[in-house]
């Protein structure tokens, strides 16, 4: 196999200059043969015969880079002194080059050259023979070279349609492969983000009353066991369904929430030390896809409350039904304490912001009058790919 290979790199290296050298060979026989073939013994005639040949000949090694030049020259040794074997393979390269007017042009001179030729060198010429003979020969040539150059264009084409395609799928596939990591880093942070959050609130509220009680120290130690117990679980949770996940939006990668989640999450805000307050008003019907929006929005605002906002009372709204949408809305008020507990990148928000958008919903981040800081979002009832199924369903009846 080594060797078919080297063979083949080999001789794509080399025909070019290979096919130049049989061309010109055979071409020279075929002048020496004409030169010869007249009356014993070489008149003058035949030497002009044979220079002219030999010129035309040696001409066919710039016929690739002077298509058009060569054919000219070997037209007029043509018409001069009859060689047609030289005009033959000039005009087979020029239609594997190109295949257009200066095609038609220079076939016509070949033509009238090879029928003037031969109308003064016959002494008894037959002009039907000539006018009917004279396509047939040329044409011929010229046939062949369009035809494979018509191919050799097919198989560029075909190579770089190829090569395309698979610039393409590469493309593809390195953005489908970016698209899974920010997918799986934004739920990674949803999953642990907030549960992170809540450790870090009992743990600073132990710091800053280092004099509580031990019932006071023990009960936030097994808060933060839970919450720790919690957060490991979701990692491992998420962490398996990533190896089997086949969803295209991540709808596999955590279960999907629904309102009694929504109060285990604010129940959990408070048990670190938070004041919400708290109004869900869900029927049991939510889609899938909109309680899952509707948890990650009050998730990412709760997570910024514990992060910024430790110590400001925070009001949840959540409300909606089927036909008017699901509308959220997360206030707090202006923080007394100063600084974070934990370095936020904005990328939460960044994620949150694209769901509600893929959702086509609305979202609003941004401070209140008073110096707090409000998230209000509003879902629709169905995502795109419920509402495109339930079209699809309405036109097939």
């Amino acid at each position: 196999m080594q060797r078919i290979r080297r063979w083949f790199a080999w001789w794509v290296r080399y025909s070019p200059r290979l096919r130049d050298v049989v061309f010109v060979a055979f071409s020279l026989l075929t002048i020496f043969a004409q030169a010869a073939s007249g009356d014993p013994g070489w008149q003058p005639r035949d030497w002009f015969v044979l220079a002219a040949g030999i010129v035309a000949s040696l001409a066919l090694i710039w016929r690739r880079r002077y298509p058009v030049t060569v054919t000219l020259i070997t037209i007029v040794a043509t018409l001069v002194s009859g060689v047609f074997v030289p005009m033959g393979l000039a005009l087979l390269t020029l239609a594997i080059r190109r295949r257009d007017l200066v095609l038609a042009a220079v076939s016509l001179a070949a033509y009238a050259a090879y029928v003037l030729n031969s109308w003064e060198t016959n002494s008894n010429p037959q002009i039907g023979v000539l006018i009917a003979s004279g396509p047939f020969l040329i044409g011929t040539w010229v046939a062949v070279g369009a035809y494979v150059g018509a191919r050799r264009d097919l198989m560029v084409t075909l190579r770089d349609r190829a090569e395309r395609a698979e610039a393409e799928r590469e493309l593809r596939a390195e953005q489908a492969k970016l698209g899974e990591r920010a997918r799986i880093a934004q739920e990674m942070h949803d999953v642990l983000a907030h549960k992170v959050s809540l450790i870090a609130l009992h743990a600073g509220g132990l710091e800053v009353n280092p004099a509580v009680g031990p019932d006071k120290v023990e009960s936030s130690a097994g808060l933060i066991r839970e919450t720790a117990r919690q957060a490991m679980e979701d990692l491992r949770e998420v962490l398996g369904v990533l190896r089997t996940d086949l969803s295209a939006d991540g709808a596999d990668l955590t279960p999907v929430p629904t309102a009694a989640d929504l109060t285990r999450l604010v129940e959990a805000s408070r048990a670190a030390g938070v004041s919400v307050h708290s109004l869900v008003d869900l029927p049991d019907d939510v889609p899938a896809s909109v309680g899952r929006t509707v948890y990650r929005i009050v998730q990412e605002a709760l997570t910024n409350v514990h992060k910024h906002a430790r110590g400001a009372s925070t009001e949840v709204v959540v409300h909606g039904a089927e036909g008017d949408g699901v509308g959220v809305q997360v206030t707090n008020v202006r923080p007394v304490a100063a600084g974070s507990l934990l370095p936020g990148a904005g990328a939460g928000l960044v994620g949150l912001r694209e769901r509600v958008d893929l959702s086509g919903g609305r979202l609003t981040i941004g401070p209140t009058t008073e110096g707090g800081w409000r998230v209000e979002a509003w879902v629709p009832w169905s995502d795109g790919k419920e509402a495109e199924e339930s079209a699809g369903t309405e036109g097939k009846r």
